[in-house]
């Protein structure tokens, strides 16, 4: 629990100097099937200094070290943060055609785009141009950019990428705005590989949520891929060594 605290503490220092910070994560990079989710999650000091954040934030983590139940329990709570204000959050995806179409790592920063376009524009963050040398004060003020706002995103900074940011390795057990994130990325993706399971049944989409687990890669090879299912991925996969009965042999 103290270093769930820990995350808390992280973000009060990064937030010095600005207005809020902005947490950016997702869920599903590295799945077979199924789209990539981002997620994002603006806090202010005033939430870091309070009562949810200091008596609550120690039950947040990085979503992967959380149960089912417990990302459930705290989705809900974000749902009432940002009902009354305290929070804003929101969520994009890129569906399985734009990661064919641009790959993975281009439909990821598509994704967090569209999860950070529903809480400001790129040119919220645009500094006009430069003052003159001379301007007042005042003057100098109408340049700088609309919004005072400091973004992190989970892993290394992106390339080519719309949003002044910094990349947070391993951000999501260190930053408390990134892991709600991831949260609200897993949940949020969850759900939707529920919904495909409905639509594409045998494959067990409700249990893995796309990944690659044997039961997957089996079900794969037996009905062979569905829409749902991410043609670039599944290139090594079926390409995998099978024994002389035509079982795959699968390797760690």
């Amino acid at each position: 629990m103290a270093k769930r605290r820990q995350l808390r503490g992280f973000d009060l220092k990064q937030i010095f100097g600005f207005g809020s910070l902005l947490g950016v994560d997702e869920a599903g990079r590295g799945a077979l099937a199924g789209p990539v989710v981002a997620a994002a999650v603006l806090v202010s000091q005033e939430f870091l200094e309070g009562r949810w954040a200091v008596g609550q934030s120690g039950r947040v983590n990085d979503s992967k070290q959380l149960t089912a139940a417990q990302r459930t329990e705290l989705w809900t709570e974000f749902e009432e943060l940002v009902a009354q204000g305290q929070i804003h959050a929101n969520y994009g995806t890129a569906s399985v055609a734009e990661i064919e179409t641009v790959n993975i790592l281009g439909a990821t920063k598509l994704a967090m785009r569209r999860a950070l376009e529903g809480i400001y524009p790129p040119t919220a963050f645009e500094r006009k141009v430069e003052p003159d040398l001379f301007a007042s004060e005042a003057e100098k003020a109408a340049f700088e950019p609309t919004v005072s706002c400091q973004i992190l995103i989970d892993g290394l900074p992106l390339r080519n990428f719309p949003y002044p940011h910094q990349g947070i390795v391993s951000g999501d057990g260190r930053s408390l705005c990134i892991a709600m994130a991831s949260i609200i990325a897993k949940v949020t993706r969850d759900r939707l590989m529920d919904d495909l399971d409905k639509v594409h049944p045998g494959y067990g989409f409700a249990q893995h949520k796309g990944y690659g687990t044997e039961e997957h890669r089996e079900a794969i090879l037996r009905l062979g891929r569905s829409p749902a299912h991410r043609d670039s991925f599944l290139r090594k996969l079926f390409a995998q060594p099978r024994d002389l009965e035509g079982q795959m042999i699968l390797f760690d």
